[in-house]
């Protein structure tokens, strides 16, 4: 019995609807948030801690994690861990830096000069999930732009377990200089970093991914507090043809659908007919049989097979037509053509080109970020970077001549509109 159902070179209507995020009804996660976040607004402080020791088991003297604390997580984290976050720091520091752009200054007209200034947004929130590992790869990819950006206030929010946030998470946070952490996960942090508390600074934006209830907090609040997204599932689309490695594809599915129950994994066959086609399939689906019982983790794993699937495919173009209509979180293009397949790529949140690129590499070190558009947002957005963490802010300045030369355009399109008191603005300059 095969791991994920083949489909070969199915219609549109057919590949589209295989294309479908699960969609959970989260009537009761919304109920429950609003709830949280009510009671967060009303009584503060308060709130969090009682919200903490419910949900975490952690009954908090202090929010903020302390000096002892940090030189605790110091102590704790290996020499080999700290090795492998400085190659991952030197990475995204430097793929992230280059990133950083300077505003532009254009004389639109004599006497009219226009021009952005670059400013970084002064006050963030990072969200970091504490499921079931700490996630201190996303410490990396939130504060290092933070800081790269020149943000004055980062904080960021993580629960805790039993009153501690895990040492590796402390120890990254405090090497990439985020100035507190606050011990507080869920909605109830989203809350907190979005309206502020006694002791919890109100922030300008939210960033993170996190469960259910925090992408729905995130969503609440955004109307008063801006965020980066909202994030849903995690999710791979993979493209292999003839001579890709079959073990190698199948760890990329199998390392994405051990994110969650909930992730999706989705399968591209590049094949010249049904034959080539299933004969790929087989040994990849093979596989994927033997590293399920090697790795475990089935308890994650199998959920998200359970509604991943396989297309197989004839030609480029539908390929990549399928490619792009999915928009993929990660596309990870595993063909002998991969340079050409990826000058099609209009709609993906990040590309892995080639045998030797698997999604890990993005996910902790190679130097991109990995906080990205799912839910096919890729469409039309982007994944976190410098711009994430900026403003820009446009300016104009003009000079006598300047605005006598501009203002009869201004005049009259203020007039076609209706507008006197804009043409005045501009008419009382030029006597």
């Amino acid at each position: 019995m095969s791991t994920i159902p083949l489909f070969l070179d199915p219609e549109k209507g057919v590949y589209s609807k295989l294309l479908q995020r699960s969609l959970a009804d989260d009537s009761a996660v919304a109920a429950i948030v609003d709830e949280v976040i009510d009671n967060v607004v009303k009584r503060g402080d308060a709130a969090l801690r009682e919200y903490e020791e419910r949900f975490d088991q952690s009954i908090l003297d202090e929010l903020f994690a302390g000096e002892e604390e940090f030189a605790e997580a110091e102590s704790l984290v290996s020499d080999e861990i700290k090795a492998a976050i400085e190659v991952a720091y030197r990475n995204i520091t430097a793929f992230h830096t280059a990133q950083v752009a300077k505003g532009e200054c254009v004389e639109t007209m004599e006497g009219v000069r226009c021009w952005r200034r670059i400013v970084p947004i002064q006050k963030v929130g990072l969200y970091v999930p504490g499921g079931t590992a700490p996630l201190f790869s996303t410490v990396l990819m939130l504060s290092i732009p933070a800081k790269v950006a020149g943000c004055s206030s980062v904080t960021l929010a993580t629960p805790a377990k039993r009153g501690k946030v895990d040492p590796i998470v402390l120890y990254t946070a405090r090497r990439c200089g985020v100035d507190r952490v606050l011990k507080v996960g869920g909605a109830q942090a989203i809350a907190a970093l979005a309206y502020g508390t006694e002791s919890v600074e109100r922030v300008d934006k939210i960033f993170g991914p996190g469960n259910r209830f925090v992408a729905f907090a995130k969503n609440r609040v955004s109307s008063f507090c801006a965020i980066d997204m909202v994030a849903g599932p995690s999710e791979v689309m993979v493209i292999a043809d003839e001579n890709a490695d079959p073990l190698y594809v199948a760890t990329d599915l199998l390392s994405q659908a051990e994110h969650g129950k909930d992730s999706q994994v989705i399968l591209l066959i590049r094949a010249e007919d049904e034959g080539s086609a299933r004969a790929i399939f087989e040994r990849i689906d093979s596989c994927l049989a033997l590293e399920l019982e090697k790795l475990g983790r089935k308890e994650y794993m199998l959920p998200s097979l359970s509604h991943s699937a396989a297309i197989a495919l004839y030609s480029d173009e539908k390929l990549m037509e399928i490619a792009n209509e999915y928009a993929p979180e990660h596309l990870i293009i595993n063909t002998s053509n991969y340079d050409e397949l990826a000058k099609r790529v209009v709609s993906a949140g990040s590309v892995f080109l080639g045998p030797y690129s698997p999604e890990s590499a993005g996910d902790y070190a190679s130097g991109t970020n990995h906080t990205l558009p799912t839910s096919g947002h890729a469409t039309a957005s982007s994944g976190v970077s410098v711009d994430s963490y900026v403003k820009k802010i446009t300016f104009q300045c003009l000079s006598k001549a300047g605005i006598n030369s501009l203002a009869p355009a201004v005049i009259t399109m203020a007039e076609a509109e209706n507008l006197s008191a804009h043409a005045e603005a501009a008419r009382v300059r030029t006597r």
